[in-house]
């Protein structure tokens, strides 16, 4: 850690505690993982230790591509100043004309308080509208085989037309024990909020003591635990997909999804509540810090693959 930027921690520390009057008081400041996507371009994303996938595989649809040029950077025309990450997902109905978005960070995350501001989007920024799209945000380990131990998986993951057997709009909040991708057999533990998210939310999770919390918008969702409790260390991800078998099969008309993300946030081995969390990203923010990496990487170091 930087001397400047464990100052600006502290002073980010300082200026939530004095907000704890309406939050409840964060603890002491931890290490950190926090970015507000401010870079300049694309090419700084890398430098703040993500990476773009360029890699075929799963999920989505066989053939299609997961492009570079999928992943940007954009003013937020609701807040000037404001920068936003933003994941496109094209489709014309054809394999070769699909493409999907993702962005990984390290695998160094376990247990602790993770938390994202996302703008889910119900419709197609252009084109007919009804594929079945999945909006991501989630952690995650390799699967080094089927039915891998230690496979692991906290994800969050939006489905604004359905999809997988169940066409009503839903929000999933999921823990993975395992999975074997071909023929498809998987353990997990699932929430599904049944409405519309069309718009801005902060989605949260708790990691500790054995049990997976979800919060919306600060609202208590679901804890997991048990079996699905993650195992190893894990990636930080944002993926936009397409579901295999169900694009619109009546148009050859190209339509892209959007996808936005203005911030992301992480207290190792803290238990921090959704208000805290937006507290301690309030403070960063006003401490004019766009982003701060204090976490450190795992021991030994882990390969960070984004293909997965």
């Amino acid at each position: 850690m930087t001397v400047r930027v464990a100052a600006r921690l502290v002073w980010a520390w300082l200026a939530a505690l004095l907000a704890g009057c309406a939050t409840g008081l964060p603890p002491a400041p931890s290490a950190v993982f926090f970015d507000d996507f401010s870079q300049p371009d694309v090419a700084g994303l890398a430098g703040s230790g993500w990476t773009v996938r360029d890699k075929p595989g799963h999920p989505g649809v066989s053939g299609a591509t997961w492009r570079p040029d999928a992943v940007a950077l954009a003013d937020d025309p609701a807040r000037p100043g404001n920068r936003l990450l933003r994941l496109r997902a094209r489709t014309d109905g054809t394999p070769e004309g699909t493409q999907h978005a993702q962005l990984c960070h390290e695998r160094k995350y376990f247990e602790g308080s993770y938390a994202a501001r996302i703008r889910f989007t119900d419709r197609p920024a252009t084109g007919p509208d009804g594929d079945v799209v999945v909006q991501t945000f989630y952690l995650g380990s390799p699967l080094r085989f089927d039915f891998d131990p230690q496979y692991s998986e906290v994800d969050w993951e939006y489905l604004p037309n359905g999809g997988w057997g169940d066409t009503r709009t839903r929000l999933y909040g999921v823990t993975w024990q395992t999975v074997q991708l071909n023929p498809w057999n998987a353990f997990n533990q699932a929430h599904e909020e049944y409405r519309s998210l069309d718009g801005w939310h902060v989605l949260a999770m708790q990691v500790a003591g054995g049990e997976v919390r979800f919060f919306l918008d600060g609202a208590p969702l679901a804890r997991h635990g048990g079996r699905n409790y993650p195992a190893v260390p894990m990636s930080l991800n944002f993926n936009l997909w397409f579901s295999p078998g169900a694009l619109l099969a009546d148009t050859a008309a190209e339509r892209v999804y959007v996808q936005d993300v203005d911030w992301v946030y992480h207290a190792k081995d803290r238990v921090l509540s959704p208000a805290q969390i937006e507290a301690a990203v309030a403070a960063l923010r006003r401490a004019g810090t766009p982003r701060a990496d204090t976490v450190p990487a795992a021991d030994p170091p882990l390969p960070s693959p984004c293909d997965f």
